[in-house]
């Protein structure tokens, strides 16, 4: 191993060591929905937090990645919940199972709507700290965290990566409470630039707050490490507009 080498491996695990330390604990959020159960995780900062941050998973179901975004958030000072909308008992072993949970979810928005409200009152009763609530999430979170919007849940600030953007048919963002912020990449074949201008027309006519960030290139889910489409520089720069949401609406 060359000293080059060798100095980027300690300095990755002392910022991984660092992460681990400026979170006070990580836990469990148990909820249910009727009769089903879910599960979410909570990773939580030392001392108050600047505001707390409910993560929505993609199609694959609540993960390791969403759960690596919430100590990242923690390690900032945010406490975070990766929320649970399939449930405890969800089989997530391939494209199919994708397919199967989400597009049940697409298919009745009434269910949709309420596994999103009973995860992010769970989440925000799990502490007391009277600090700004947001709603992110990633590719099928992104749809979610606007079905929150249009649903008109009562927070501070809604962010999606990468979602899909089609409005279903009765919803529209008149009931939407806060500001929203779009970050997406041009080439997605998912949800289009024609997708994106249709959506920000609509919160335009409805006269919410809103903004959005492309990313010239970037397709569909660019900020999932590993993943056909991921592209690093649309990744660093979703993650900052996150932030610096934050910090305005905190």
């Amino acid at each position: 191993m060359t000293v080059k080498c060798f100095t980027k491996s300690l300095m990755a695990i002392f910022i991984s060591i660092l992460m681990v330390f400026s979170t006070a604990h990580a836990s469990d959020l148990h909820y249910s929905v009727g009769a089903q159960d879910f599960k979410g995780h909570i990773a939580k900062p030392k001392g108050k937090p600047l505001g707390k941050v409910f993560i929505i998973h993609d199609w694959n179901g609540l993960n390791q990645y969403e759960i690596m975004r919430a100590e990242k958030l923690a390690a900032l000072g945010y406490e975070a919940v990766a929320l649970d909308l399939f449930g405890v008992d969800a089989t997530l072993e391939g494209f199919e199972d994708y397919k199967r949970e989400a597009g049940a979810l697409y298919a009745d928005r009434q269910k949709f709507q309420a596994r999103i409200l009973a995860a992010v009152t769970a989440a925000s009763e799990s502490s007391a700290d009277d600090v700004a609530e947001f709603l992110m999430g990633y590719c099928f979170g992104g749809a979610a965290v606007l079905e929150g919007a249009r649903m008109g849940l009562d927070i501070d600030g809604f962010v999606s990566f990468h979602g899909g953007l089609e409005t279903p048919e009765g919803q529209d963002y008149t009931r939407t409470k806060a500001p929203v912020l779009l970050l997406h990449g041009s080439a997605d074949p998912v949800s289009g630039m024609n997708s994106l201008a249709s959506v920000l027309q609509q919160m335009q006519a409805a006269e919410i707050s809103h903004d959005a960030e492309v990313y010239g290139g970037a397709r569909h889910s660019f900020t999932v490490s590993g993943s056909r489409d991921y592209h690093s520089a649309a990744d660093e720069k979703s993650w900052q507009a996150l932030l610096r949401f934050l910090k305005e609406h905190q």
